[in-house]
């Protein structure tokens, strides 16, 4: 099963960590894949995040709450020459992706079940070209703000990690939190806004495969949004 760090501390930007009993098939895969693809940092970062996979890859990508993990698998697959890390500290989410991969272990992705800034201040600098952050909590209630994943002391974070030219993305049906983002982003000199017209932040990501909360989302009547920020 998967293990807790619980002498770690947590800035608590995520909500609880299970949800209803996992299913035998799902706790068998856990238990069997996430020992195998977790990264464990107790051990010194590599000097290139790239020699965190069994074979070379091109560059590396992070998505930082991956859900059910529909586009990390997505992606995983369509671009066997890039490396991915996903991080997802809540256990059903883990469990749903690790049942998806079907006892396969592919060379390219690496996976982490804590809290994404005990990650991030881990990882060499200068070292990730794309940092995913996909329909994260948006702690709608006002007191709740500060538990949002996007702000000052985690964009400092993306920008030591991030190569120059790397691409920060973020997506959200909750108005609110995009605006929020759009505001912290443009406020951050280390991210420059990407939009080409007004329009591009209605347009999905390029091979984007949606999600079941993006679905829920929009039957919903919430219309999704997609942020793009280069690290400058």
């Amino acid at each position: 099963m998967a293990e807790s760090h619980p002498e770690r501390s947590t800035e608590a930007f995520f909500g609880r960590r299970r949800g209803k009993r996992l299913r035998p098939q799902q706790s068998a895969a856990l238990e069997t894949l996430l020992p195998r693809l977790r990264i464990e940092l107790d051990s010194p970062a590599p000097n290139d995040s790239g020699d965190l996979f069994r074979e070379r890859v091109q560059e590396v990508r992070l998505e930082i709450g991956f859900g059910g993990g529909e586009h990390l698998l997505t992606e995983v697959q369509r671009h066997p020459e890039i490396g991915f890390i996903g991080v997802e500290p809540f256990v059903n989410g883990m469990a749903k992706l690790t049942s998806a991969l079907e006892g396969n272990m592919p060379p390219n992705l690496r996976l982490y079940d804590d809290d994404a800034t005990q990650l991030l201040d881990w990882l060499p600098g200068a070292s990730v070209w794309r940092i995913d952050l996909l329909y994260p909590d948006p702690w709608p209630k006002k007191r709740h703000w500060k538990r949002r994943f996007v702000n000052q002391a985690n964009l400092d974070r993306f920008a030591r990690v991030m190569r120059p030219g790397g691409l920060f993305r973020f997506a959200s049906d909750i108005e609110s939190y995009v605006n929020w983002t759009l505001l912290a982003c443009r406020a951050h000199p280390a991210f420059a806004w990407v939009a080409g017209s007004a329009e591009d932040w209605h347009t999905p990501y390029k091979g984007w495969p949606g999600t079941r909360y993006e679905a829920k989302a929009i039957r919903e009547g919430r219309r999704p949004t997609y942020l793009t920020f280069a690290r400058v």
